[in-house]
């Protein structure tokens, strides 16, 4: 089966992107229409600045945060060839291989292109699953790259980001008494901000979760053994429970690029995650597969 696309998933991707572009308009324009002054412009080049940050050095954040390791080729021959011929399968250029020491089952990619890539996957990972399951994660991790996920989430992130130094900015200044004489101005500006960031950070989640669903799908399509990925799933989800909490903390800043997230148990993420249910990746994996079979 040639790589297609989910029309159905492609369209709310869409539709979450446009209600992200419109919340953005209507977000300036009140700021513009309030408060017109060149310190909202600031907050603009400052997001503009983390997100260009956020963009080009997302690979050496990401590994640094998880302490993950790139690897040569001689070190893990094998797993090397895995990922060259999914590759080849996924028509990607070979991303660079990084392994991460920890008891938490898990893979991840980042970097802002395909010829900037990187692939990670846990030491445990490779332990727990059989070859045919491993290569299903891995080629999930593929067709992030792919898609170009990187990039659809630096931008998505945008408006949250400007609204969240808005309301600090707010926040700060009141401590200092540097509001005083726009005080109502900014106490304006501030719900706005709140709300803003509010609602901007629930259709992110959205993407990011609609964005897995298009990961699995596609590696179902490179791999063309959805099955492989839905056992992958449930081993991986099975052991994420039995990992100590303290483990699990220790890399949940990187949950949003995991394939399943490490949640401690004490963390706001278990009530807005970034990842669906693992019973509707499932579920979505068996339509993928009733395609395949031309059911």
């Amino acid at each position: 089966m040639e790589w297609k696309r989910d029309w159905g998933l492609t369209s709310r991707v869409w539709l979450t992107g446009l209600l992200l572009l419109f919340l953005y308009l209507v977000f300036m324009a009140i700021l513009i229409f309030i408060f017109p002054s060149a310190s909202i412009w600031l907050f603009v080049i400052l997001a503009v600045g983390m997100g260009s940050v956020q963009y080009f050095f997302s690979d050496k954040m990401v590994l640094w945060s998880t302490g993950a390791r790139v690897i040569e080729e001689d070190e893990y021959p094998e797993l090397h060839r895995t990922v060259e011929k999914l590759c080849r399968e996924a028509d990607l250029p070979k991303p660079r291989i990084a392994i991460m020491q920890s008891p938490v089952p898990n893979a991840f990619a980042t970097g802002r292109s395909p010829k900037h890539a990187v692939v990670a996957c846990t030491d445990s990972i490779m332990r727990l699953l059989t070859r045919d399951e491993l290569e299903a994660v891995l080629a999930h991790e593929l067709a992030h790259i792919k898609n170009r996920d990187i990039l659809t989430m630096t931008l998505a992130s945008f408006i949250a980001m400007i609204a969240s130094m808005i309301m600090q900015s707010f926040f700060f200044s009141a401590m200092f008494g540097g509001r005083d004489r726009e005080g109502g101005s900014w106490i304006i500006i501030w719900v706005v901000s709140i709300v803003v960031y509010a609602v901007s950070t629930l259709l992110i989640l959205a993407l990011s979760r609609y964005r897995e669903f298009a990961a699995d799908r596609g590696s179902a399509l490179i791999t063309k053994n959805p099955r492989a990925l839905i056992s992958a799933l449930s081993k991986i989800s099975g052991r994420m429970d039995a990992v100590p909490p303290e483990f699990k903390a220790k890399i949940e800043s990187a949950n949003a690029f995991f394939i399943i997230p490490a949640i401690s148990g004490k963390s706001f993420m278990e009530l807005l995650s970034t990842h669906p249910p693992l019973e509707k990746r499932i579920a979505n994996l068996e339509k993928v597969e009733s395609e395949m079979r031309g059911y």
